[in-house]
Order: structure tokens, then C-alpha cells, then sequence
């Protein structure tokens, strides 16, 4: 921090901002009584932001996990009206009667897909980002993220390969014209000083998290327009070149320290459909793309150290389900190396979530990741909502939705934004759920960072979902953890409180009454 001249107490107060922050938030606490609450600032209503710096940042304790074995749940809380992540202890018992009462039945015998797990991107605007922030403060933010014992506890991350619209310029790793030897291949700044630093805090937070990544495009070179967007192919005498460079990513990655679980087969082909767009793309149709995994990269993949890196196709809009994929998968070579189905959210007005059944009642051996999604991309709104929690109601019934029609985890983009919701180098800016105000060493978390974390910190990898009712206005998924703990996500649509009674035939039932527009974890013993 720049150091400002003066003598006394002045100084005093010029020099030790990140002192009086501190003490303004004990202060806080000494009034409120809990040590790991919110630190609401609001920013109109509805809007409620929880402000984290260099020496504090509200979040669950480990124990705060700890089901008890009296017959009880424990319950926790995240609302409009700024309760985040609040737990209380709830008995079974019986419920008072009542027409009012939603009743829901959790039947832990009928059991779906088993979990993978929730996470956010490491793109190159994520870094810079954090990098604005002091050092405390950005390692309190990968913990906010990735801690297992106090954080999110998010277990995949998404790198891109090369760069994105979110980055400040567009690149690939090999931007020699007709470079066929691949000779003048090479990881760029960005990795090393934006993308890599954070996945590998990440990883040491926690050991379990899963990479998977994605390149938005081939060098222009190798494509049939010559240019990083527009409407452009990989030319095919480049299918073994573009499997040979994709080779020399997991390579570059894995040298540093960084294996990648899972690559795709490219970001949002379909934008290479769409005029005028100036994002960085790459178009495929469903033959060519089979054509390429069956001949390319998926033999390339099986003779390399990194045979045990999965493929997952498409990583588009679900209105591409499931005839894309039909047509990709009637190549039995390209079916074979596909291990599963990327989707993201962003056309989801357009088709319904039962394409998501029909693609896994078509392909029950191919899970189903959601991989994007982020808030702020309408037409005449704000990019950067601080607060807003009709975007993290968005957030939250998406989750539960997708949940409920086989997905197996659910990927937020942007990990964290500025509160312009860039840098971004056409423009493209969104929302995040994590926002950072360089100015101030602060970064404000959204309603958007609880809904999701009301799954990611209560639903481990390898849980099961399992069955529950819900109803129009209280929407639910239920699992069923390794640990053989039952959770259940429930949200409160409704305006006004709603009671529900919830009946699991192997425990009894709990009573709760629902605040309004209310996210409600619920977690028991089995």
C-alpha cells in the first residue's frame, strides 16, 4: 500500500487501514455474538453482499458439519433477508397438522446418479483479478473456494486452454503462421501468472479437486477462416496436428505440477454459427467432431502417459441434446472414447431438462456435467449485480434441476470478477459470484456464492441422489452421502413462510418452516 506522509495519530490511521478494518469487524461480532457470520453491506434492496478482506471472512467451522446422533438434523439457512448459511438443530417428531403443510417423503432405497461435484473456472480475468488483492487477502479467497473445512469445499476447476473472451487479448499456444512441427508451441504468461498459481492453491487446499479443461479454439492457422472467432473449422489436415497440440497442453500442465482429469472437445461450437459474434470459437458438427475423437484424439489420447484423462463432447447448450449427441455417438470408435456429456446453461429457456433424461436414458454408461453458467448475460441489464438475489435464485433452481435430471455436478464460470464483471477483451462481461474491490484489499460474496455452496459443502463426491417429492412452490434433490448422512436442499419460492413436513420412512419426520425465498440444507443421519 502506498504510504502517505504525516506525523501522529494521522499517520497512524493513513498507514493501518487493514488494523481499523479489523477492528471494525471484532467490533462487529462483539454486537452480533457469532464469530463466522456474514459482513453485510448492502447495496439496495434485496442486495446483500458479504464482505471478506485480509484478516476475516465469514464461513461454516468444520464441526459445523457434524450430524448428531440424537435423532435430530441439523439445518442451515441462506435468505433474502440475509440470514447466510445459519444453522440450527431440528428434532423428529410429529408435525402439527395442517392443509397448509407441504408434505415431502424422502425414500432413500430409490437411488440415481452418483456425484462428481461442484466448482468454478480459473480463467485468465480470474487471476488478475485476485492478483489486484493483497496477498492475505487472495489466500483468503481460494480458501472462501476450495478449503474442505471452511470454504465451499468445490472439488473441480475448469482451465481453459489458451485463451478466452475473458482474457485481455486473444491467443493461442502456437500463433506461428503453418507451424506444423508445433515447434513454437508454448504455455504463455497467463498460465503461469493467472491460471496455474490459483489451480495449484487450489489443489493444496484440497487434494481431491478434479481439473478439467477446454480450448476455445485452434491456432487461426489451422482453421478454414483463419481467425480466432468467426465462422471457422479445423481444417482436417490438421486433426492429428490440433490432437498433438492438445497433447502438449496436458504435457506443459502436468510439468507444473497440474494433472488434468478431463479435457473437452472444444467451448460452444455453435458460436461459430452465430454472425457477428466476436468470441473465440471453433465450429464442429457432429460428424466431424466424432470423425476427429474416433481417428485423432482419442487414439492419441489412449497411446499417451495421459490415457486416463476422460473426453467429454460438446460443452454447449442442452438445445443440442439429445440429437447431437445421438449423432456423435452413432460413431462406435468416437462413443468409446467419450466418457461423457458437457452442457451448458445458457439456452436453457429454450429446452426443457427432460432432453437431459432422454440423453441419459439413450447413454446411461455417459454421465452429464453442467460446465457453464454465469449471471448477467441479458440484454439491457447490468452486468454486475452486487447482491442481487434473484440472480442466486437463478443459481439454485438451476442446481436443483440439473441435479434432478442427471447431472453429476454443476460448474460455475468465473470464479471471481471486477465489479465492471471483466476484464474482459470484446467486452463480454457478466457477473461472479465472488467480486473484488482492489480498492479497498475486499471481495464481496453474492447470493450466487451460497447457492452453491449450500451443495458443494454438503454433498461430498460419490454421494447418491435419492428420492424426494417437492412441489411448484418448494423445489428439493436429496442425497445420499458416502458417510450414509442424508441431505436434502430445499428452496422456498414462495413470498410468504411455508411449513413442510418431511417424511423419510427409516428416521421419521421433521417439521420446518421456511423463510421466504429461503435456500435450507438439511442433514441427518441415515
Amino acid at each position: 500500500m502506498q504510504q502517505t506522509k504525516g506525523i501522529g495519530f494521522k499517520r497512524v490511521l493513513t498507514n493501518n487501514r487493514s488494523m481499523w478494518k479489523a477492528l471494525l469487524v471484532i467490533s462487529f461480532f462483539a454486537a452480533t455474538g457469532s464469530a463466522n457470520d456474514c459482513v453485510p453491506r448492502r447495496f439496495g434492496v434485496d442486495r446483500i453482499v458479504c464482505v471478506c478482506n485480509a484478516t476475516y471472512c465469514d464461513g461454516l467451522p468444520d464441526n459445523a458439519l457434524d450430524v448428531p446422533n440424537d435423532g435430530s438434523a441439523n439445518w442451515y439457512v441462506t435468505n433474502r433477508e440475509g440470514l447466510r448459511l445459519s444453522k440450527s438443530n431440528v428434532k423428529f417428531g410429529r408435525c402439527e397438522d395442517s392443509l397448509l403443510n407441504v408434505a415431502l417423503t424422502v425414500d432413500s432405497t430409490k437411488k440415481y446418479q452418483q456425484i462428481l461435484g461442484f466448482g468454478g473456472a480459473f480463467t485468465d480475468s480470474a487471476g488478475i483479478n485476485i492478483k489486484k488483492l493483497s496477498s492475505a487477502t487472495q489466500d483468503q479467497l481460494m480458501r472462501t473456494y476450495y478449503d474442505p473445512k471452511t470454504g465451499s469445499k468445490y472439488v473441480l476447476g475448469r482451465i481453459p486452454i489458451g485463451g478466452t473472451d475473458f482474457s485481455t487479448r486473444p491467443y493461442t499456444y502456437d500463433d506461428a503462421e503453418n507451424d506444423t512441427t508445433l515447434e513454437h508451441f508454448a504455455l504463455q504468461k497467463e498460465d503461469y501468472t493467472y491460471k496455474m498459481p490459483f489451480a495449484k492453491q487450489a489443489l493444496e487446499l484440497n487434494p481431491d479437486v478434479k481439473f478439467f479443461s477446454v480450448a476455445w479454439s485452434a491456432p487461426a492457422w489451422m482453421k478454414t477462416n483463419d481467425e480466432i472467432n468467426g465462422f471457422g473449422f479445423l481444417k482436417p489436415e490438421y486433426y492429428q496436428l490440433y490432437a498433438e497440440y492438445l497433447m502438449k497442453f496436458l504435457e506443459g500442465y502436468k510439468k507444473n505440477g497440474l494433472d488434468i482429469w478431463a479435457i473437452t472437445t472444444g467451448n460452444e461450437p455453435f458460436d461459430a454459427y452465430v454472425p457477428f459474434d466476436r468470441l473465440n470459437t471453433m465450429g464442429w458438427t457432429p460428424p466431424t467432431m466424432a470423425k476427429w475423437v474416433a481417428d485423432n484424439l482419442g487414439p492419441t489420447l489412449a497411446a499417451s502417459k495421459f490415457n486416463k484423462t476422460l473426453i467429454l463432447a460438446l460443452d454447449d447448450q442442452r438445445f443440442n441434446l439429445p440429437w447431437y449427441m445421438e449423432q456423435v455417438f452413432a460413431n462406435k470408435k468416437a462413443k468409446h472414447y467419450i466418457s461423457g456429456t458437457a452442457v451448458h446453461w445458457y439456452g436453457d429457456f429454450i429446452a426443457p431438462p427432460s432432453v437431459l433424461d432422454r440423453t441419459h436414458e439413450g447413454y446411461p454408461d455417459k454421465f452429464i456435467l453442467m460446465t457453464e453458467a454465469c449471471e448477467g448475460t441479458e440484454l439491457l441489464q447490468p452486468k454486475v449485480i452486487l447482491g442481487s438475489w434473484e440472480r442466486g435464485e437463478k443459481y439454485v433452481l438451476s442446481i436443483i434441476e440439473y441435479l434432478n435430471h442427471w447431472a453429476v455436478g454443476w460448474v460455475d464460470w468465473n470464479i471471481a470478477l471486477d465489479n465492471t464483471g471483466g476484464p474482459n477483451w470484446i467486452q463480454n462481461f457478466v457477473d461472479s459470484p465472488i467480486i473484488v474491490n482492489p480498492q479497498t484489499d475486499e471481495f464481496y460474496k453474492q447470493p450466487m456464492y451460497y447457492s452453491l455452496t449450500h451443495f458443494s459443502r454438503f454433498v461430498p463426491s460419490g454421494s447418491k441422489r435419492i428420492s424426494i417429492t417437492d412441489n411448484s412452490f418448494v423445489k428439493t434433490v436429496a442425497f445420499l452421502t458416502p458417510s450414509n448422512e442424508v441431505v436434502i436442499v430445499l428452496y422456498n419460492r414462495n413470498i410468504i413462510a411455508q411449513r413442510v413436513t418431511v417424511l423419510d420412512p427409516q428416521r421419521g419426520t421433521v417439521c420446518l418452516e421456511l423463510s421466504p425465498h429461503s435456500i435450507n440444507t438439511v442433514k441427518y443421519k441415515q
